[in-house]
């Protein structure tokens, strides 16, 4: 297995190459200031590659810094694996210290308002950062009043675990405490949202957690949507590791008419109440309010042209990952990273008159069931004047042997180290 994933990390680092370009001489792009300034906003998939390829590409020809609130990301990506007890809290969690290294001005704290006419960045700490080109990757934040009774002042009661940390640990504990025979109840989003298939690999995970430490346990799903991702392969995998554990309630049976009651821990699903043990509550998304306050968004994301990142509200503004609008792409962060390089490429271009290549960009969304039971989508793109344009795609069948399915769960091993060391080395 260590083969294959030192493997499988040099070959998605290896397609990253073709982002490096040979620098010309910076251009005078900075005003009176010395080196052009870039502010990227937001640490995780997006903005940390971002932050990395512009510091290492520009060798020195940018003022590059990445404004980040926690010391420590936990990437949402494999954070389901914690709950299901495959990996511990420690192995989804990294640090900015190698980013400083490279010279980056990590600055730990939040970004709470910006002025593109003076283009400066405002801090919770006070004062503010200038720039010369600005790069928002805040990720997501919830809309208000999405499910009826539930608000971010119940989350400790009902979690989200959608933003991964201590969310993430607090699910968890409320997972092991269950008593034998106990409810899990989850409340999934309605499209778009973060990793479409993120809620039914959770669902995956702790059905694996509770089937060997509370195997009367039940599990269920309210779903506003009639269908959703890996839809045939989830059901597959449920009936095959976890039969009449799961219970799924699509649109079709009430699943988009729900409300919580966080003090009496219900749930009512289309006028049906029952008691449960676990809430996890996953409110429909919208972009990071960063986004907002920037004045960048349209309804509940932000429009970017698909050659650049760059917003379409401003030429000097870009938005990767989760809070874009951009097309085909799913919100995931494989395509954050995949955005963050042709975004880094095209900044640099502007500002130094380095060469900018034609913007390609890739995604793979492995998903676990259970031990060994792995499955993936994914698809390559291209830029048009409209959007992000899906060009090709594949997805795992039905039916697949336990020897590709582990190869799968492999290949995501493999990814998951090379994507960490891609935004965080």
């Amino acid at each position: 297995m260590e083969e294959r994933m030192a493997l499988d990390r040099r070959k998605f680092l290896g397609n990253t190459i073709a982002v490096a370009a040979t620098l010309a001489a910076p251009m005078v792009k900075a005003g009176s200031h010395g080196k052009p300034r870039v502010v990227v906003v937001g640490g995780g998939a997006g903005g940390a590659t971002a932050a990395r390829y512009l510091a290492k590409d520009s060798k020195g020809a940018l003022d590059v810094t990445l404004i980040e609130p926690t010391r420590t990301y936990y990437t949402c990506f494999f954070s389901n694996l914690y709950l299901g007890g495959v990996k511990d809290i420690s192995d989804i969690g990294h640090s900015y210290g190698r980013l400083a290294a490279r010279g980056i001005n990590v600055v730990h704290d939040w970004a709470i308002g910006v002025d593109r006419d003076t283009k400066t960045v405002s801090l919770a700490g006070g004062g503010a950062v200038s720039y010369d080109k600005l790069i928002l990757s805040p990720g997501i934040d919830f809309v208000d009043g999405a499910v009826d009774g539930w608000s971010l002042e119940t989350q400790n009661a009902m979690p989200h675990a959608y933003k991964a940390g201590s969310q993430s640990e607090l699910l968890k504990a409320q997972l092991t405490a269950m008593p034998q025979g106990g409810v899990y109840a989850m409340v999934a989003p309605p499209n778009p949202y973060r990793c479409p298939p993120g809620p039914y690999e959770r669902v995956s995970m702790v059905a694996h957690y509770l089937k060997a430490n509370n195997p009367t346990a039940k599990i269920i799903i309210a779903d506003p949507k009639p269908k959703f991702s890996k839809m045939a392969l989830f059901q597959e995998g449920w009936a095959n590791h976890y039969d009449g554990m799961i219970d799924w309630i699509g649109s079709e049976f009430g699943g988009d008419n729900v409300s919580v009651d966080a003090a009496a821990m219900n749930i009512t699903i289309d006028g049906e109440v029952t008691k449960v043990d676990v809430c996890n509550v996953i409110p429909a998304m919208k972009a990071g309010r960063i986004a907002e306050l920037a004045g960048v968004t349209d309804g509940n994301w932000a429009p970017v042209h698909a050659a650049s990142m760059s917003s379409k509200a401003d030429p000097d503004v870009y938005i990767l990952g989760d809070a874009s609008s951009q097309g085909d792409m799913p919100k995931s962060g494989f395509s954050a990273n995949s955005q963050a390089k042709v975004c880094a490429n095209a900044v640099r271009g502007d500002l130094t008159g380095s060469k900018v290549f034609p913007a390609k960009f890739s995604n793979t969304c492995w998903s676990l069931i259970g031990t060994n039971d792995g499955v993936k989508v994914g698809a390559t793109y291209k830029a048009t004047a409209e959007k992000i344009a899906k060009v090709d795609g594949f997805i795992s069948k039905t039916g697949e042997s336990a020897d590709i399915r582990k190869a799968t769960y492999e290949e995501s091993e493999g990814w998951y180290t090379g994507i960490t060391t891609d935004m965080f080395s």
